[in-house]
């Protein structure tokens, strides 16, 4: 059993992530508290209901099982599951998230442990955790050539890595000049790696199959991969567009599980 080393430098883009995330920290406290306010948890930009898509299957089954959230933010998912009996951890690579998911822990009475790390390098032991997800967190703003690997590693036997992300779709069709998605192709499919951002912040994207041979090479079997339509009346704080989304899917939410 092993942890990876805490002491292992930031990456260039982490860091870069890391100063990003620590800017716009402010912006997401009303948003976050928005959300520890639902009556039950949500998915994406659009936040479509878990209990419509049901990525992780009967919350009530979660008691007593450990799981981790990566780039939790201000925590609402993993405070949501902890109510409900899980053993919750939240890892972030923002110390101004966390300090903003503690305070909220604290006026909810909520207590669990949140990390102050990369997702390419979790302090944490080997298959400790039932489930691994995040929700437009980690596996968007991190190297999924080390993240998937890394939650590989951390999910017992039967574990569930479950995440969402901007589709492929979305880096394709993003033009850069209007800042907004429209019905041309702007970018190269079998490229989508690395997408640095105008304003400071990287991002990951794969193509598809990209995402499906790296789950297998780390021993994972995809399960689902669930394109979440928003409803015609959706809202978001978030300057995307909702006729393109309910056109094309512009989220995925990939289900891999380790045998």
């Amino acid at each position: 059993m092993k942890g990876s080393d805490p002491d292992v430098a930031l990456s260039e883009h982490a860091a870069r992530n890391r100063a990003a995330w620590d800017a716009w920290s402010a912006e997401y406290v009303e948003p976050g508290r928005r959300n520890w306010a639902r009556d039950a948890p949500s998915w994406g930009i659009f936040g479509v209901p878990e209990a419509e898509l049901e990525v992780l299957g009967e919350l009530a089954r979660f008691a007593g099982k450990d799981v981790l959230e990566l780039g939790c933010g201000t925590a609402y998912w993993s405070a949501w599951l902890a109510r409900r009996g899980a053993r919750a951890v939240g890892i972030d690579n923002s110390e101004r998230q966390l300090e903003h998911a503690r305070r909220l822990l604290t006026e909810a009475g909520v207590d669990f442990p949140l990390l102050h790390a990369s997702a390419e390098a979790v302090p944490l032991a080997d298959e400790s955790f039932d489930v691994v997800f995040c929700d437009h967190g980690a596996m968007s703003f991190a190297d999924p050539q080390h993240t998937v690997p890394e939650s590989a590693r951390l999910l017992r036997p039967g574990g569930l890595l479950a995440f969402s992300s901007a589709s492929p779709l979305v880096s394709l069709c993003w033009n850069d000049d209007t800042d907004d998605l429209d019905e041309r192709l702007h970018a190269e499919y079998f490229s989508l790696f690395r997408e640095d951002d105008s304003d400071g912040a990287v991002q990951f994207q794969l193509p598809y199959g990209g995402w499906i041979r790296l789950f297998r090479r780390n021993g994972l079997t995809l399960e689902d991969l669930v394109e979440p339509r928003p409803p015609a009346d959706a809202t978001t704080t978030y300057e995307w567009n909702l006729e393109w989304a309910r056109s094309w899917p512009a989220e995925c939410i990939w289900k891999a599980r380790k045998p």
